[in-house]
């Protein structure tokens, strides 16, 4: 009975040392989901070792995208909705502390972008058909436009007052479409960083933010050529912290005696801008400054991107005055043009010759 104690111990041993082996060849990889939430595809990319923190993490992420979509949903009911619906009958709200400071947020990006970047707009976006997931190749009423135009709704017209919210201007109704996928990079990284998470690269639709590396080296992410069928136009490391958004006019469109319709619409005009192809802006964390706190990297890589897409040639004024000094444009007629900070950063494709810019 001692002897087969003995080798019982013996066995015992001899299995505690196979697993410590095994947990010491263990290699970190990554860790990866896709979704669909905001209309379109998400994916959340965890490096590390831990498979089940990872799959944790990543699932509280894809959580928290839903209940952002069912929450700020622009035309199915949501709190967004019911707000609407009250400042359409003249009415105060009593809306959730993240509105508001999410509607406050949006007013101070509005205000710097001379409201290119309007989440006022609702009504419009909603009579040129984008109010929906299907688009119908149809014009809207260009008396309805104008009159919509003449109104002005602007996020300016909107009086916050803690947790109450008003507006000045019944025209008023807010999509947060260009607003919300910046947003909920920034709440994907809170989480995830809470999580123990370190390394991760959150990816909602070409708008994308990293965290910390991919095994020492910086995250590796494309820049997408405006017309299907191309490869990038160029690679770009995405380093700890930062942001890349991307506004074009291939994402949420509807084409029409042979052109294009996109969702971006000039709040000058009425009508879908013109111009810009694709209009890229990398957000570092030295890009944040005065009140913006770390946590709007993701949102100002969305937000901005919206009014120097529709600024036309003037884009680059526009990302100055969010100081941003990585941007990329692709114009109507192909041209590729770039700041010198980002054309530092860039691999381009052998065909492309970019134009730099100060």
């Amino acid at each position: 009975m001692r002897g087969a104690s003995a080798a019982g111990r013996v066995a015992g041993l001899l299995l505690l040392c196979l697993a410590m082996l095994l947990v010491g060849c263990s290699r970190p990889q990554v860790f990866h989901r896709e979704s669909y939430v905001f209309g379109t595809q998400v994916s959340v990319a965890v490096y590390g070792e831990d498979e089940a923190q990872a799959d944790a993490a990543i699932g509280a992420v894809l959580r928290e995208f839903d209940r952002l979509h069912r929450a700020y949903h622009a035309w199915e009911p949501s709190e967004l909705t019911a707000l609407n619906a009250a400042i359409a009958r003249g009415e105060t709200a009593t809306v959730s502390d993240e509105l508001a400071a999410m509607l406050k947020d949006a007013q101070r990006i509005a205000a710097a972008g001379d409201e290119l970047f309007d989440p006022a707009l609702g009504k419009l976006i909603e009579l040129w058909g984008f109010h929906t997931d299907t688009f119908v190749p149809r014009l809207p009423d260009p008396a309805k436009v104008q009159a919509l135009i003449a109104a002005r709704p602007r996020m300016s017209d909107l009086v916050i007052d803690g947790n109450r919210v008003s507006s000045r201007n019944p025209a008023v109704q807010l999509d947060l479409g260009g607003y919300a996928k910046g947003y909920a990079l920034d709440r994907a990284a809170s989480i995830l960083r809470a999580q123990g998470v370190a390394n991760a690269l959150i990816n909602i639709s070409g708008n994308l933010m990293a965290l910390g590396t991919k095994g020492g080296q910086p995250w590796r992410i494309g820049i997408q050529d405006p017309r299907p069928g191309q490869p990038p136009i160029a690679t770009l490391p995405l380093y700890d912290g930062e942001a890349i958004g991307t506004s074009g006019d291939y994402q949420r469109f509807f084409e029409l005696a042979g052109r294009r319709y996109s969702h971006l619409l000039d709040p000058r005009t009425g009508e879908p801008a013109h111009g810009t192809h694709s209009l890229t802006v990398l957000v570092t964390p030295a890009s944040i400054t005065g009140a913006m706190a770390l946590e709007s990297v993701g949102t100002l890589s969305d937000a901005a991107s919206k009014p120097a897409f529709i600024a036309g040639d003037h884009w680059r004024a526009m990302t100055r005055r969010f100081n941003i000094d990585h941007a990329l444009r692709v114009a109507e007629d192909g041209r590729v043009e770039v700041t010198q900070a980002l054309r530092a950063r860039l691999q381009f494709s052998d065909d492309i010759k970019p134009v730099v810019v100060d």
